[in-house]
């Protein structure tokens, strides 16, 4: 069956997460991924787990989850070889995906500028920190700098207290979704009108693309949003999570007809909410109309009886209306375990040196005509050198010498970094 990505070469030049995972997204839908990476190989290869440190001979969690199905080229840039072979990658491919901050880039000639004229068709396709302009265009950026700059954190945790950091990468994730839907839109327009362009996106672009809502809500109102603690920052009434009697978590988000509410009241043993005049409607129990002061007593009520239950008898409830809008926040071992997921194909499983099979999060978009699928495996370090290098027309005494040049450099790198640790 055909893939709608099928034919298209991906040369992807990227570390960390924020690069990798938009090449992940269109290795799935059947592109040719070829990361490119240093004599090192990408950092996240050897590192990220709460000690930042990952066994000998296995990968990092971070670099397995965004790289499957990729091939792996070692190839050390800062040469004029090393140059030659990229050029010759960039003839035959239609995409370059980067991450790396642009002082680099042009110190490697391979910024837009350079490459455009030399390659009309190709699709440039770059994410940043910050945005392709402005004085902080090439200011470093990990996950949460984005996030706090970009207003997230100031909407989460409790008012009184420091903000909450977020338990994922939002910040990376959201821009490597911009930046593979900028791709998918540029390779759409070359269809159409021809020649390539470049893709610009950013990790603080993308965190305004998740609070589109809030951020026009105080454009419009001049109230500045704050955070509410266990509750939505623009939301009022019985939405949010509450504790339960064995110290679990539900979110209450919404009853869609009154019948559902009542009985929900009745089982929660708060009829005096039954009857309340502001919550009546759906758009009511969402806070229409609600003051400050009834939303916090509404919430102080529903509180006192939550924690007399266990999630377990919440669960069993909540089971038995399906017009109640509600969820019981669950680990991460429960949601590798959750039927959902498993029955809608979200988990795959690779091979990792080391340890043998593990799961992963699979491709999560289904298209009924042209599926994509997981390729496979985190790659080796350069494995595909001989293989990809040869059919760009490369020799092989040129194969070998990029092979010594990379193995002379990571020796060099592995020495300097024991020295570091020593002194």
């Amino acid at each position: 069956m055909s893939e709608p990505l099928e034919g298209f070469r991906v040369v992807e030049l990227t570390l960390a997460v924020q690069g990798p995972a938009a090449g992940l997204y269109l290795r799935d839908m059947g592109a040719e991924v070829l990361k490119v990476e240093p004599p090192i190989g990408d950092s996240s290869r050897h590192g990220r787990n709460k000690n930042n440190e990952t066994p000998e001979g296995t990968y990092g969690p971070q670099f397995v989850a965004v790289n499957r199905g990729k091939r792996s080229l070692c190839i050390d840039l800062t040469t004029d070889l090393g140059k030659k072979a990229f050029h010759g990658l960039l003839g035959q491919a239609d995409v370059l995906l980067t991450n790396y901050r642009m002082p680099a880039l042009r110190k490697l000639g391979l910024d837009y500028e350079s490459l455009q004229e030399r390659y009309p068709e190709l699709i440039y396709a770059s994410v940043n920190g910050f945005g392709p302009e402005g004085p902080d265009a090439d200011k470093a950026m990990l996950d949460g700098a984005a996030v706090a700059r970009g207003g997230m954190l100031s909407l989460t945790g409790k008012k009184e207290e420091l903000p909450v950091l977020l338990g994922t990468v939002v910040g990376d994730t959201g821009g490597a979704m911009q930046l593979a839907l900028g791709v998918l839109t540029a390779l759409l327009a070359r269809e159409r009108f021809g020649g390539g362009q470049k893709v610009s996106v950013s990790g603080l672009g993308a965190q305004l693309w998740f609070q589109q809502w809030e951020l026009t809500h105080e454009s419009m109102t001049g109230e500045l949003l704050e955070r509410d603690g266990q509750h939505h920052c623009n939301i009022r009434g019985p939405y949010g999570l509450y504790r339960t009697a064995d110290s679990k978590a539900i979110l209450l988000a919404n009853s869609m007809t009154l019948e559902s509410w009542d009985a929900f009241c009745v089982f929660a043993d708060v009829p005096e909410l039954v009857f309340h005049p502001k919550l009546q409607t759906p758009g009511g129990r969402l806070g229409e109309g609600l003051t400050e002061g009834e939303s916090e007593e509404i919430r102080k009520r529903l509180e006192i009886a939550f924690v007399k239950k266990t999630s377990k008898e919440w669960d069993e409830f909540l089971r038995t209306q399906p017009e109640i809008i509600w969820e019981r926040v669950r680990n991460h071992q429960e949601v590798f375990e959750d039927e959902q997921n498993l029955v809608n194909g979200y988990f795959t499983e690779v091979n990792i040196p080391g340890l043998g099979k593990r799961t992963t999060v699979g491709n999560l978009v289904k298209l009924s005509r042209t599926p994509g699928s997981e390729k496979g495996d985190p790659p080796v370090l350069g494995e595909a050198n001989e293989e990809v290098l040869s059919g760009i027309g490369l020799s092989q005494s040129e194969i070998t010498e990029i092979g010594t040049v990379v193995e002379t450099a990571r020796e060099e790198a592995v020495a300097a970094y024991e020295k570091l640790r020593e002194n």
